[in-house]
């Protein structure tokens, strides 16, 4: 290794908590060097909880087909569908390990439990499938589906309580940031789906700590991407819709908790949701993965979660509405500091929008390969902003890596 990636290395490793080093460091001893136990619990008749979806997905499976589309990419599985393929990188991988398409509206309760069926079987071959994150995200979309259809099936909820125990023992405390998040999003749904109370404790602890830190004075989610900004979001919601829809096993103040961060990102995407319904494409963002920010507020409205009309402040966004324009200009350093992974070389970037029509647009993004288009996106010539000889403001690299940061220094 040569002395300007050491340097590289060293300007990102810098900016870690010690508890991200001390996981990363002990997840890897232990899935090398021991063997750890994962409890087993035999799941038999239980009551079902109550489930009403308050956002459907976009449709992404379509069975006639037998196909998937996800980043706008389709692909049909002639013979049987491979849960690992890798075709078209990571994230559709990821994307077809989440199950999202169990929501979408137009699937049928056979068509969806078919595809659950087909993946519990190839579960010995599963990859990205048995990692943490689409644990937690798959396991909120079978809660909710096998809820919604009032479905009993012995193996399925042996499979998904024996994958909620592997994602217990495997917590992202490595990344913490959304990852953190999502996992105790997701052992909430667990919790009350199998009323299981060390579920609920751990989950419960998790969101509290987690909300207070990731959720900014503003609203903001401290990530700084709009995209994942609603899709935190939209999971606050759907937890506020499954405490409420469920209210008799748990009684303690966990719901207002909740209630109460959700208003405050509300409050945010409010503000940063342009007059035509489209966010700012900036940091890590592309359309048509999170739900819309109209179907958001909707869903809010239904559940009494209000908006608190907080002026944008600590993410760094200022909007102004003027004269038919709308500009979003971004003046805020790298967020947040130890998880930088959806951050841009892109200070003082800017979009603008006149009469709802795109004039200066962000590049998005399109990938998380780490590839060299991963790493143009990420770019500072990939945004509406300055970029001095061939210096960047922000050294970003190997897909979700930071280094030395741009910072501002004053701001009036």
């Amino acid at each position: 290794m040569d002395f300007h990636k050491i340097k590289l290395l060293l300007n990102t490793v810098k900016y870690l908590k010690p508890i991200q080093v001390y996981y990363r460091l002990y997840y890897f001893l232990r899935n090398r060097l021991f063997r750890y136990n994962v409890k087993k619990r035999i799941i038999h008749d239980f009551n079902s909880i109550v489930w009403e979806n308050g956002i459907d997905f976009d449709n992404s499976y379509f069975k006639k087909e037998n196909s998937f589309i996800f980043l706008n990419i389709s692909h049909s599985f002639s013979d049987k569908i491979n849960w690992n393929f890798n075709q078209f990188g990571k994230l559709w991988t990821y994307n077809l390990n989440y199950f999202d398409f169990l929501n979408q509206e137009n699937i049928s309760k056979e068509t969806g439990l078919k595809l659950i069926q087909d993946f519990i079987k190839n579960g010995a071959l599963l990859k990205e499938g048995k990692e943490p994150y689409p644990i937690s995200l798959r396991g909120i979309n079978w809660v909710k589906f096998l809820s919604t259809n009032q479905i009993k099936d012995e193996l399925i909820n042996n499979t998904l309580y024996f994958h909620y125990c592997i994602l217990f023992k495997n917590l992202e405390y490595h990344l913490l940031g959304n990852h953190l998040l999502e996992n105790a999003f997701s052992l909430l749904f667990g919790a009350y789906y199998f009323q299981d109370e060390e579920f609920y404790n751990k989950s419960k602890n998790l969101l509290i700590s987690e909300l207070n830190e990731q959720v900014l004075k503003d609203g903001a989610h401290f990530e700084l991407s709009p995209m994942y900004h609603k899709i935190i979001l939209s999971r606050l919601l759907d937890s506020i819709q499954l405490i409420k829809l469920n209210s008799t096993w748990k009684k303690d103040d966990l719901i207002s908790f909740l209630e109460q961060k959700a208003s405050l990102m509300i409050s945010w995407l409010h503000n940063i949701t342009y007059e035509n319904g489209n966010i700012p494409m900036v940091n890590d963002a592309t359309y048509n993965i999170a739900p819309n920010s109209k179907n958001i507020f909707s869903y809010a409205k239904h559940l009494g979660v209000n908006s608190q009309h907080i002026k944008l402040s600590d993410s760094g966004y200022r909007k102004i509405n003027l004269n038919n324009y709308e500009l979003l200009i971004d003046i805020g350093n790298v967020g947040s500091s130890y998880q930088p992974g959806h951050a841009h070389s892109d200070t003082f970037n800017f979009e603008l929008i006149k009469n709802g029509n795109q004039i200066f647009v962000d590049t998005g993004i399109s990938t998380y390969e780490k590839n060299a288009i991963r790493q143009h996106e990420r770019a500072t010539s990939s945004h509406n902003t300055v970029k001095i000889g061939s210096k960047e403001q922000t050294q970003v690299w190997g897909g979700f890596r930071v280094a030395k940061r741009a910072k501002i220094t004053h701001l009036i």
